[in-house]
């Protein structure tokens, strides 16, 4: 049985499932990278360009530990996701820097995706097919089989990075925790920021928490529209839980270097100051440093519940 390699990082964190059951339904082997750790990071740094975000470098890294192990990569160049958005170009152009900066790979299966052409998706899952010598039919079955793989997304995100007995607790405070998946839900990146939080008796939320309904509705609070895709489930959750205040406070995790997390965090932090819920920004990159997360936290988390005797006499943290 052929192998197909699906690198641990970007959209992984949004797709797998359904691309897991897809490949296996019409035949073949996937294997995904290890959890990201430090010598993961170090190969993506050494084969990466300097420019690029953290989280662009680890999937270089990523790609590195599964070259050796697999037939094909899937590499796919998501363009679009919803009619008339886009997605981050670093994202669109992933397979063409992995191409360029890593030597001796498989063949990448890079098949285009983009719902503002008609049938799209449809039409890559059967580019993808007759790379593969599947026909058509047995493509668009496993294909229908593997869209119900992602009724479980959240529930597989949340059981790789929460513990097993955790449960929301009333008499905690309630944080959102904000940025990419491929951020919030990698623990190497984040430092294991969820864990810490959880440790500190905090309830935490994700924007995947909240429907994408309801993301959208609340994402049109500006005065144009928002074309990024991602940026619209982030700026549409955050202002639902600001507006309805839902949570004591909110943590952005961005990545240093990302153009577009430098505009959300700049959105997110006036609404917040806004409507008075303590925000803080995490900056994270190659260089930071567990014990410089680990006391803005901690100051972090003191101020939001220190907040509660003080409510009338103190600004939003930033």
């Amino acid at each position: 049985m052929k192998k197909i390699g699906i690198p641990r990082g970007m959209l992984y964190y949004e797709y797998f499932p359904i691309w897991k059951d897809f490949f296996e339904g019409i035949g073949f082997e996937v294997i995904s990278s290890n959890r990201t750790n430090k010598e993961i990071m170090d190969r993506g740094i050494l084969y990466s360009v300097d420019e690029a975000c953290l989280p662009v470098k680890i999937i270089h890294g990523h790609v590195d530990f599964l070259k050796d192990k697999v037939d094909f990569l899937f590499i796919p160049k998501i363009m679009s996701i919803y009619k008339r958005e886009y997605c981050c170009p670093k994202i669109i152009g992933l397979a063409e820097m992995i191409r360029n900066s890593l030597d001796d790979l498989p063949e990448i299966l890079d098949v285009v995706y983009d719902f503002n052409k008609r049938r799209g998706p449809e039409k890559a899952y059967k580019e993808i097919a007759k790379t593969l010598g599947v026909t058509e039919r047995q493509s668009s079955r496993s294909l229908k089989k593997a869209d119900k793989g992602m009724d479980r997304l959240l529930d597989w995100l949340k059981s790789d990075i929460l513990p097993d007995n955790y449960a929301y607790r009333k008499d905690f405070k309630d944080l959102l925790l904000l940025g990419h998946s491929y951020i919030l839900f990698d623990d190497f990146i984040n430092m294991k920021v969820v864990e810490k939080l959880i440790d500190k008796d905090i309830n935490v939320h994700f924007p995947e928490d909240i429907s994408d309904d309801i993301a959208r509705k609340y994402s049109n609070f500006t005065k144009k529209r928002m074309f990024w895709t991602h940026g619209r489930r982030i700026i549409g959750a955050s202002n639902y839980v600001i507006m309805n205040h839902k949570v004591d406070g909110i943590i952005y995790l961005s990545s240093f270097g990302c153009g577009l997390d430098s505009v959300f965090t700049h959105m997110v932090s006036r609404q917040a100051a806004k409507y008075g819920i303590p925000f803080m920004n995490l900056t994270l990159d190659e260089q930071t440093g567990e014990a410089g997360i680990n006391t803005r936290l901690e100051a972090f988390l003191d101020m939001m519940k220190w907040r509660d005797s003080h409510k009338d006499h103190i600004s939003s943290f930033r």
